[in-house]
């Protein structure tokens, strides 16, 4: 991105699940310090891109007067600092931040370019966990197809051994599987090498 638009460097932050914002990627590691000066600042332009839901910038966060916690533990090498807020499904999740090593009057064409390339950081988010969801299923789904035979031929085991019909021995596999808090598939292998042995 530093490349592409000029800047020195940048840098993403995603909120957790307490609401702090944590360092996720950054182009090089004077990004990767103004990220992780904030996080541990507790205050910046990309904390309040984050809590504003907006755009926030500073032509020299050194001279800033609103992040006076920062400029104390910010790498020397960091002056113009620029955030937009990163959106899944509307709403802030993190930022993304780009710094400049000298001081910087960002205009509008930086903003354009910034909240163009965050909506595509936002849609590839959204992809990933879209992605992810899908490939939980796909696990289950997998699991389900290796494991069904070994869990048939359990339930046929257990409708020889208890005289029971196929649901019957069925719902008795899965209530065991629960109660011992297994899964199906492994008691049903436990039950057919036991009855085996």
């Amino acid at each position: 991105m530093d490349r592409l638009f000029g800047y020195d460097g940048a840098g993403i932050m995603l909120i957790d699940d307490s609401e702090s914002l944590l360092y996720v990627a950054a182009s090089d590691e004077v990004g990767r310090s103004l990220e992780e000066a904030q996080a541990s600042a507790g205050q910046g332009p990309c904390y309040d891109t984050y809590v504003e839901g907006r755009s926030v910038s500073t032509k020299d966060v050194r001279s800033d007067p609103r992040w006076p916690q920062l400029v104390d533990v910010l790498d020397e090498r960091v002056r113009a600092v620029a955030g937009v807020p990163l959106l899944l499904g509307g709403s802030p999740v993190g930022t993304l931040n780009v710094y400049r090593s000298q001081p910087y009057g960002w205009d509008d064409s930086d903003f354009t370019a910034l909240h163009a390339y965050a909506e595509l950081v936002g849609e590839l988010m959204a992809a990933a966990l879209s992605s992810r969801e899908h490939s939980t299923t796909a696990g289950q789904l997998q699991y389900a197809l290796d494991y069904r035979v070994v869990i048939e031929r359990a339930i046929g085991f257990l409708m020889a051994t208890h005289r029971l019909d196929t649901v019957a021995a069925f719902h008795l596999l899965r209530k065991q599987a629960r109660d011992a808090r297994r899964r199906v598939a492994d008691l049903a292998a436990e039950i057919l090498a036991e009855g085996t042995s």
